[in-house]
């Protein structure tokens, strides 16, 4: 059987909501529909950790952050990252199996390049020189099977709108005086159509806020305090109205639109040079964004606004096409299982990840019932029904959620009676699952990075 080629699309900060197939009426993806339309779409998908360097490290090694002792993205103060984690990268493994490899786009990996995980780095550009590229890239001949990884920037450019609107330390001022690129894309993201007032604006065409958007009255202190570290955070919070909450929601869905229109233009190359018979395609974030839940932008948190990210595949054969899949799945800890299996490599023995091919290929098999996820304040294990969080810093520290009573999370269930047998349950596994608390050093590496 002749193998695959694997063409890996990533985008930064959306959120598993911010596609057309996902319910969304607020934008428009007709090139991630097409992908869904065309593969198995994975609803309750979810990043190892909801910020990008930490994701990103799982993505390209299928382990957890913490391994390496990351909570964050501060890399300031981690040990060395050893060989054998280096060497065990998706690009080694692949090209193990007889690939080329290749990397094309935003990085943005700790203490290592994607050279050093066994690509060979082709493109540098995060935008639509990068589109362009990838599909000149799949109009070539190849001579052996290739891995391409594409990874876009956007819609991350939205991460600049609270920043800009802050300006309270020289932090801020210096992201935004250096980010000239990504303002003028969010100032594009922000305009409003030609001819359109104020008032039918905001009556016919902005988002409206979520469900979720007044802060949870028992939020625990660890989330305050993490906006603490961020003023923007805190003062987007705090003095934002409910229009440029709306506001940012509109740009977010026009970031999304933007990178849609590239990664559309990778996958018509696709399909116009036939390679898109025996190419298997990926899709998925690095993590999503907060967009106006809980009166909170940006990423970082347990919400499933911030850890909950799309995740599509699509086999070269095109089985089982439009379908969607809910079991609980991890694209850090999944993925790099996935490709190995389907590149003919050895598939590693990983702490938590698993192949997704039999979920894919409609097979019937055992599958986890609960999965980790970590944040820069606290880590988690998420069930089908339930999410338990144990906070590092701050009072109240636990955190429950009833996805069914309360899908939005808007409670803490902590406190609840009858919840209690399911609380000892969620403490059980997060036991199980993480062992002790955490290295003290982490925490104080969690927060200003982050």
């Amino acid at each position: 059987m002749e193998k695959p080629n694997i063409l890996l699309i990533l985008t930064d900060q959306q959120s598993a909501s911010m596609m057309g197939c996902s319910g969304n009426r607020f934008l428009s993806t007709p090139a991630m529909d097409r992908l869904a339309s065309e593969g198995v779409r994975f609803d309750r998908a979810y990043c190892t950790n909801a910020v990008c360097i930490p994701s990103r490290f799982s993505l390209m090694t299928g382990l957890m952050p913490s391994v390496i002792g990351m909570v964050s993205n501060v890399v300031k103060g981690l040990p060395p990252i050893a060989e054998k984690v280096v060497r065990g990268g998706l690009g080694y493994r692949v090209r193990c199996a007889g690939y080329d490899a290749f990397y094309a786009g935003k990085q943005h990996l700790p203490l290592m390049t994607a050279e050093d995980l066994g690509f060979e780095v082709v493109c540098e550009d995060e935008r639509d020189i990068l589109a362009e590229f990838c599909a000149a890239f799949l109009r070539k001949r190849h001579a052996r099977p290739f891995l391409l990884v594409a990874s876009f920037i956007n819609p991350h450019d939205i991460c600049y709108m609270a920043i800009r609107d802050s300006l309270q330390d020289e932090r801020e001022r210096d992201l935004v005086r250096r980010g000239t690129q990504e303002i003028a894309e969010l100032d594009a993201a922000l305009r409003r159509p030609e001819g359109v007032g104020e008032e039918e604006f905001f009556a016919r065409l902005c988002p409206v806020l979520p469900p979720n958007f007044e802060v949870q009255e028992d939020e625990p202190e660890a989330l305050r305090l993490m906006l603490d570290w961020r003023p923007f955070r805190e003062k987007a919070r705090r003095e934002w109205s409910e229009k440029r909450w709306r506001e940012h929601r509109w740009a977010y869905c026009r970031l999304t639109e933007r990178v849609d229109g590239q990664i559309g233009k990778v996958l018509d190359a696709l399909r116009e040079t036939g390679l898109e018979k025996n190419t298997l395609v990926v899709f998925t974030s690095d993590h999503g964004d907060m967009d106006a839940s809980h009166r909170m932008e940006h990423k970082s948190t347990l919400y499933e606004e911030a850890c909950r990210v799309p995740l599509i595949i699509r086999l070269p054969a095109g089985e089982n096409p439009g379908r969607v899949e809910r079991k609980l799945v991890s694209n850090g800890l999944d993925l790099l299982p996935t490709l190995c299996d389907y590149a003919g490599a050895e598939v590693p023995s990983l702490p938590f990840g698993r192949s997704l091919r039999p979920l894919l290929e409609g097979r019937q098999c055992d599958w986890r019932d609960c999965l980790p996820v970590e944040a820069p304040v606290g880590r988690g294990v998420f069930f089908e029904r339930f999410k338990y969080a144990r906070y590092d810093l701050g009072a109240s520290a636990e955190q429950l959620a009833d996805l069914v009573l309360d899908p939005y999370e808007t409670k803490n269930w902590v406190n609840d009676p009858a919840h209690a047998s399911v609380l000892a349950e969620m403490r059980q596994a997060f036991d199980r699952t993480f062992g002790g608390p955490r290295d003290p050093s982490m925490i104080v590496r969690a927060l200003p990075g982050s």
